[in-house]
């Protein structure tokens, strides 16, 4: 099927989400276990329980665990505070988090500390710019002077009306979240579902059909996609294959020719690994620490490989970093770990 179509499914009695794009599956998001971890987005009262000498962070006493937040200066322990869950804490690790809190919305972000109005970037035309912000400047009357607000991607073209309400809503939340500071390690706001955040974040461009009901998953070929994700291997343009896998210390990508045997093989082989490896450690859900063996290639041409993994990470959400080439020829990145893997996602 053509076109941005949106599939709310369930797998194993969880919700589930997709994002197709062109018949090709871009986006995937299935709501952990029960008993998991707090994911990112999720707001709780923390405690302060010890700090880390040396690091300047402090361990925080969670509901359900420990957290870490790296700026403990100014805090002692027993101080109750609000934080916002910021990435996975995979195998026994303390949960990252930070006291930067983000009220997110389709439309808005409301950011209690953090002043100011703000428009995305990506809506350029000046007049609807100035239309948004008189819109904004209306909705944040009264609310606290240090309270701001983002307006998002999509909120371009969006009625007065239905901005205004969803505005209203997150400074709402907002207010309700901060006002429950006091007392002891408590979850305040979930992390949205995998069928809310498909509709909070998968909104721009609009897709042209939203698909929302048991099976259309397999309707539309999202299944079968999965299915190829749970295997290492990897098919690229031209014969080409990767094996994607993880390990406890790093995740490891081997990048071969196939049956390509001409010089520009290996260029050819690494450009298109460098171009859908957001997309696929997107979809698995890998992080941490990665490690790319490229197919063999002259160093004159890896000035091209890291332009085309830049461009190619460019519109990723996620922060990775292209840390660079190791003595012995492979490439490193450093991506943050803000979703689980697909492996503990899908049922066995």
């Amino acid at each position: 099927m053509k076109g941005r179509v949106v599939l709310l499914d369930q797998i194993a009695g969880r919700k589930a989400a997709a994002l197709m794009v062109d018949g090709r599956l871009e986006e995937l998001a299935i709501d952990p276990p029960e008993g998991a971890a707090p994911a990112p987005g999720a707001i709780l009262r923390a405690v302060c329980d010890r700090p880390l000498k040396g690091q300047g962070g402090m361990i925080l006493k969670l509901p359900d665990g420990a957290g870490f937040l790296r700026q403990g200066k100014g805090l002692s322990p027993g101080q109750p505070l609000l934080v916002q869950v910021t990435g996975l804490g995979e195998g026994g690790k303390a949960t990252p988090v930070n006291t930067r809190l983000l009220f997110k919305s389709r439309y808005a972000i409301v950011t209690p500390d953090a002043p100011g109005l703000n428009i995305a970037r990506s809506i350029r035309d000046e007049a609807e710019r100035d239309r948004l912000l008189e819109l904004a400047h209306e909705a944040m009357a009264g609310a606290p002077e240090n309270h701001g607000l983002i307006l998002r991607s999509a909120s371009d073209g969006v009625t007065a009306e239905a901005l205004a309400d969803d505005i209203a809503e997150m400074r709402a939340l907002a207010d309700a979240v901060l006002g429950d500071a006091g007392g002891g390690p408590e979850l305040l706001l979930d992390a949205p579902d995998a069928h809310l955040l498909a509709w909070r974040d998968w909104s721009v461009p609009d897709p042209d059909e939203v698909l929302d009901h048991p099976g259309c998953f397999a309707e539309l070929g999202a299944l079968e996609a999965v299915d190829s994700l749970l295997s290492p291997g990897l098919r690229l343009p031209g014969g080409a294959t990767a094996m994607i896998e993880p390990t406890s210390a790093l995740v490891a990508v081997d990048v071969n020719t196939g049956p390509d045997t001409s010089l520009a093989a290996g260029l050819k082989a690494n450009l298109a690994l460098a171009r859908d490896l957001p997309r696929q450690l997107r979809l698995r859900g890998l992080a941490g620490q990665i490690t790319l063996d490229v197919a063999p290639m002259p160093k004159k041409d890896r000035r091209g490989f890291e332009d085309a993994l830049r461009r190619a990470f460019r519109g990723d959400a996620t922060d990775t970093v292209l840390a660079g080439w190791t003595p012995l020829g492979h490439f490193e990145l450093q991506r943050k770990r803000d979703r689980w893997p697909l492996t503990e996602l899908w049922p066995k």
